[in-house]
C-alpha cells in the first residue's frame, strides 16, 4: 500500500513542476496563462491568486469534459493552454496535474510549495471579494494546526 506522499513522488516522474518565481515570470510573459485551484472552495474564497479559477480536486476529472453537471467550459477548452495547477503545498496539484495529462492536456504544470510557496515569495493574494491579503495573515492562515486525533499513535 502506498501512503500519500508514496502516491505524489509517483506522479513526478512525469509532472513538472514550476516554482513561484517562475510563475510569476510566466504571468508576464502569457496573459493567457491559465491558474487552475484544485482546493475546496472555502479555500479558495479565502485567499487565491488572482485571476486564478477554482477546480475542486475531487470534480476535476468531470469539470475537464463536456456533458458533466460539474463541467467548466474554460477548462475544457484548454487543453492546448499553458496551465499551472494550484494547491496549498503543492501535493494535490502534483496529483491534479497528473490527471490533466492523461485527459490530454498537454502544457500543465504544478506548482511546486504550492500557495504557501507564492506567499513565502511575497506574492499578492486575494480574498473571495478581491481583495488583497495581508501576507501575515496568510501565514497565520497557511500554518498546520492538526488536532490530537489527527496525529500518528505513538508506536504506530
Amino acid at each position: 500500500m502506498k501512503k500519500f506522499l508514496e502516491l505524489v513522488q509517483g506522479c513526478l516522474s512525469d509532472v513538472r513542476e514550476v516554482m513561484p518565481w517562475d510563475l510569476e515570470e510566466r504571468l508576464q510573459e502569457n496573459p493567457d496563462l491559465l491558474i487552475v485551484d484544485v482546493r475546496e472552495p472555502n479555500e479558495f474564497d479565502a485567499m487565491r491568486i488572482a485571476g486564478s479559477i477554482n477546480v475542486p480536486r475531487g470534480i476535476l476529472e468531470s469539470a475537464c469534459e463536456w456533458d458533466y453537471e460539474e463541467t467548466i467550459p474554460e477548462l475544457v477548452q484548454a487543453r492546448d493552454r499553458e496551465i499551472v495547477v494550484v494547491c496549498r503545498s503543492g501535493y494535490r496539484s502534483v496529483l491534479a496535474a497528473h490527471s490533466m495529462q492523461v485527459l490530454g492536456y498537454k502544457n500543465v504544470a504544478s506548482l511546486k510549495t504550492g500557495l504557501r510557496g507564492w506567499k513565502d515569495n511575497e506574492q499578492p493574494l486575494e480574498d473571495g471579494q478581491r481583495n488583497p491579503v495581508d501576507l501575515d495573515d496568510a501565514d497565520v492562515y497557511f500554518t498546520p494546526r492538526l488536532r490530537p486525533e489527527q496525529m500518528r499513535p505513538r508506536g504506530a
